[in-house]
């Protein structure tokens, strides 16, 4: 895979989860009253899927790298790993309460549904903050 190829397949990735993050803060920014449940229905089908593929793709080019030419690389790729399990069980508890709202059958407070919410997207931000500065890096001291 080439440089360019690894940079736009890991950046549609960030991409796609910035996308997520949006898309659930003016999810979290319209509790309890301006609530379009179609759109929490949507999210709920895509979190998961999309989650599992940035992290798989993360995985498969980013971490290598990372191992081989960072310093303490072997135990930030395990941070990193660990990140992705705790986002991975994050991301089912965010999308059983968003297909709760979407069914108008939530159990939790809006309060708590918008801690929720932020919570998960602002570490899914900070994460792929990290990742894009390991990115920059590799493609900075990867051959062609």
């Amino acid at each position: 895979m080439t440089r360019q190829e690894l940079r736009a397949g890991l950046l549609d990735a960030y991409e796609r989860q910035m996308g997520l993050c949006d898309r659930l803060e003016e999810v979290a920014d319209s509790l309890p009253g301006r609530l379009d449940r179609q759109q929490c229905l949507h999210l709920a089908r895509m979190i998961g899927p999309l989650i599992r593929r940035a992290h798989a793709a993360e995985e498969r080019e980013l971490f290598p790298h990372v191992v081989q030419h960072h310093e303490g690389g072997a135990e930030l790729v395990e941070q990193l790993r660990l990140e992705h399990v705790e986002d991975e069980c994050f991301a089912e508890e965010v999308q059983h309460e968003l297909m709760q709202i979407g069914q108008g059958r939530t159990d939790l407070a809006p309060e708590a549904t918008g801690y929720m919410l932020r919570g998960f997207f602002e570490g899914i931000r900070r994460h792929v903050r990290r990742e894009r500065e390991l990115l920059a890096e590799m493609l900075r001291t990867r051959p062609n």
